[in-house]
Order: C-alpha cells, then sequence, then structure tokens
C-alpha cells in the first residue's frame, strides 16, 4: 500500500470522513489503523460522543477496534465542519435514498457539499463514495462546492468518486482487501483520489472519469437485483410445480462455470439493492432510454412481501384460522443475516401487511433489541423484539422467518412454533412436524 503523503507534503497526513454509519465507520478505521489522522465528521452528536467514548454503535464494529485508533490519536470524532480546515482530503459518506416518490434524493450530499465548501482549501481533495446516478460528482457536487468556496474544481482543488463496497455480516470481508474503484474529474484528481486510497486499501482501480465510477457502482447492484428478482419469480413458478426452488439453486450451483447463485427472499432490503437500480432508471429518463429489466425486476421485488403474506394466510387457513385475530411472530427484522442494518428491511412491510389484515404482530431478532427511529418506519420506533423462550414462542400461532440469523436456534424453533413460513430456507435440515413448515 501506498504511504507517502497522497495530497500534498510536509504536512502528516489527514483526512476528514462525513457520515459515520455503516460505511464511513469502517472506512475511518481502516484509514486510521493504516497511520492517517482522521476525523470523523457527522450531524449526530450522539454517534460522535459515542466514538469518542469508544463505543460501537454498529455490531460487527468492536468496542476495542475503535478505542485503539482513539488511544493512538489516530481518530476523533465531531459535529464541527470547520474542522474540514485541518486535513488534505475529505470523503462523503451519506445516505442517499429515495424520495416519497420513488425518485433520487441527493440532498444528504448537496447538503454537505454546503457544509464543507466554506472550508475547503486549495489542494485539497473531496471524494464521494455515496451511491448515485452519473453526473451527480462532476455536475450537482462539483457546482456546489465551487460556489459555496468560491474555488474552481479540477484546478483549485480536486475532486472525484469512489464507490463504497461494504459487505456487512461477511466475517471474510475486509475493508483493505475489497478493490477500490476510483474515478477522477481530471487526470490530476485521479491520481491524488488514488493516492489516497493507496494508503489503505491494497488494490485500487482507476477508471476514466467520476461518471464510470458511479454507473460502476450502479451495475453491480443493477446485477444483483435483477437476478434475485429472477430466482424470487422462479421460487414461485417452482412451488405451484410443488418444485422446491433451493434445492434447484443447490443442484445448479455443482456446475463449475457458467452459473452463479442467487437466492430468494421475502423482497429486498438493505440501502443499496432497493434503491441504487432506480437512480440509474430516473436518469436514463433525461436521456430518453428505458430500462425495462430494472424495472421489472423492481416490480417482481416490490410484490414478494405481498406473495409471503398470502403463504402465511394459506398456512393459517390450513390449520382453520384466519390471518385476522392471529398472533404472527417475524424472525428477523434486519435487512440481512447477521447484521442489526434494519433500512429498508422487508420485514416492516410485512409488519405492515399482516397488521393491516388484522394479525397481532411482533417480531423476535437478537440484533435490533428495539426498534430505532428512522425516516420510514417512525410508527414502530420503540417497539422491542420479544424473549426467546418456549412459552412466548408457543403461544404466536404462526412464525415468519424473514431474516435468518446463524445465532437463531431453529432447532428449538420446530420444538416450540405451532406452525413455520420459511421465505429463507433456515430449517433446511431440520426436523419438522407434517404440515408445521411451509416454504414461502
Amino acid at each position: 500500500m501506498n504511504t507517502t503523503n497522497p495530497v500534498s507534503t510536509g504536512k502528516e497526513p489527514s483526512l476528514a470522513i462525513v457520515g459515520l454509519g455503516y460505511v464511513g465507520l469502517p472506512l475511518s478505521l481502516q484509514f486510521a489503523r493504516s497511520g492517517m489522522t482522521v476525523i470523523g465528521l457527522d450531524i449526530d452528536g450522539k454517534k460522535v460522543d459515542a466514538l469518542n467514548a469508544s463505543q460501537s454503535y454498529i455490531h460487527h464494529i468492536l468496542p476495542a477496534t475503535i478505542a485503539e485508533q482513539v488511544a493512538a490519536g489516530r481518530f476523533s470524532a465531531s459535529v464541527d465542519f470547520s474542522r474540514v480546515r485541518e486535513v488534505q482530503a475529505v470523503i462523503i459518506c451519506v445516505p442517499t435514498p429515495l424520495n416519497k416518490n420513488r425518485e433520487p434524493d441527493i440532498s444528504y450530499i448537496l447538503q454537505t457539499g454546503e457544509a464543507i465548501a466554506p472550508h475547503l482549501q486549495r489542494g485539497q481533495l473531496v471524494v464521494l463514495e455515496s451511491t448515485t446516478y452519473p453526473g451527480t460528482t462532476d455536475e450537482d457536487l462539483r457546482q456546489v462546492l465551487e460556489k459555496g468556496s468560491g474555488l474552481k474544481a479540477g484546478t483549485d482543488f480536486h475532486l472525484a468518486f469512489s464507490p463504497e463496497r461494504e459487505d456487512p455480516g461477511n466475517p471474510d470481508s475486509k475493508v483493505a482487501l475489497i478493490p477500490k474503484v476510483v474515478g477522477g474529474l481530471t487526470p490530476e484528481c485521479l491520481e491524488k483520489a488514488a493516492a489516497l486510497y493507496g494508503v489503505a486499501i491494497q488494490k485500487i482501480v482507476k477508471v476514466s472519469s467520476c461518471r464510470t465510477a458511479e454507473a460502476t457502482k450502479l451495475l453491480e447492484n443493477i446485477f444483483r437485483g435483477v437476478n434475485i428478482a429472477l430466482v424470487n419469480e422462479l421460487k414461485m413458478v417452482y412451488g405451484a410445480m410443488d418444485i422446491d426452488v433451493w434445492e434447484v439453486i443447490n443442484a445448479a450451483k455443482t456446475k463449475p462455470f457458467g452459473f452463479m447463485p442467487f437466492y430468494p427472499g421475502p423482497g429486498l432490503g438493505g440501502h443499496c439493492i432497493p434503491i441504487d437500480p432506480f437512480y440509474l432508471t430516473w436518469k436514463a429518463r433525461e436521456y430518453g432510454q428505458s430500462t425495462r429489466f430494472i424495472e421489472l425486476a423492481g416490480e417482481v421485488n416490490t410484490a414478494m412481501p405481498e406473495w409471503v403474506v398470502q403463504r402465511v394466510a394459506e398456512a393459517l387457513n390450513f390449520n382453520t384460522k384466519p390471518i385476522k385475530g392471529s398472533r404472527v411472530l417475524i424472525v428477523g427484522l434486519a435487512y440481512k443475516a447477521n447484521v442489526d442494518d434494519d433500512r429498508e428491511s422487508p420485514s416492516y412491510i410485512l409488519l405492515q401487511k399482516l397488521k393491516d389484515r388484522g394479525a397481532e404482530v411482533a417480531y423476535y431478532d437478537p440484533y435490533v433489541p428495539v426498534i430505532r427511529p428512522s425516516r420510514e418506519h417512525s410508527h414502530w420506533a420503540g417497539t422491542k423484539s420479544v424473549a426467546w423462550n418456549q412459552k412466548t414462542i408457543g403461544s404466536f400461532d404462526v412464525v415468519l422467518i424473514s431474516t435468518a440469523h446463524a445465532n437463531v436456534n431453529y432447532t428449538e424453533l420446530s420444538q416450540w412454533a405451532p406452525l413455520i413460513v420459511d421465505t429463507r430456507n433456515a430449517l433446511a435440515g431440520v426436523g419438522t412436524r407434517p404440515g408445521q413448515l411451509w416454504k414461502a
């Protein structure tokens, strides 16, 4: 890895990372471990206070990992964006959600640009990591930075885009080992950004422009979204034929070439796959282009929660019970196994759909003991996970497995629950009673 100063000489290498969530915090710690002085900036004072006290609010990041860098003086957090003046480079890692009309919302990017622009110095590097549509960096963010700073991108300061590639819940995923795609506004911007990431990450993949780097991230997530939609559709088709799609996938993946396994579920979750494809769909319209594969995949994946609820209704009906008045427990609130990230989780959609049908709903998730306030699901905030014991689990009419955490005891679940609807094949190999297990 490159250990030279990535921006200028005569100064200790320093960096500010804006947004200390699931992307910004791991990246901050990796740069700190690599010897850079990192200032983490966030508008959430509670996060800042927690980090400076060496406390973690992300399950897979241990407090000891934070404490090591804080104690060494290589990492600190702040709400003071004027501290951008102290560093040589700034990396922006803020959310890019969809608005209520399912259109791209880059307001967090633009607000961050407005916050740091007055403090930009000549020679500094600004890199955007937030997933977005092509043109955001060299048009929208550039305009905000130039207007607020009086400096010119590519001449007075450097500007680049490098998409995040976090894989939460995967113990084999290490920030330093994941190749980093980088695109710059100018060739010099590219070299400055590549040198910066080279301090902390082993392999740098240079591309010709910010837009190419932005498009790369969209392709990665669209690829997953389309293929998940395919197996979700096949799950319904094969289910009607009394064929187990999980058995089919496990057999198909033995082929050593030309096949990559994707797995069905109750819908899409997380901050990337349910959202990012629609950034390209929206931008494509500006160029008179349609994105039929992306939109069809979105329709299939969006329809999955309703299909799952119908399977719950069928399972209950088989046991002579209606959804209305039944007690339904959802196992797994996080969008992905073995993480505490519940953003865009289909479990919330399932909770709401079941409640709307008159069911009494609750959830169990060891990673999400209490539902935190959020933009999308504020009315569920404060709801607590139920206890894991025979009396509690056995009191529900049906258990719906939405996320298959590895630390859930599925043998106990099969012994305690009268009826189970499994969307994740979590009970594969676990003994169940006749009529107890329904796959969805």
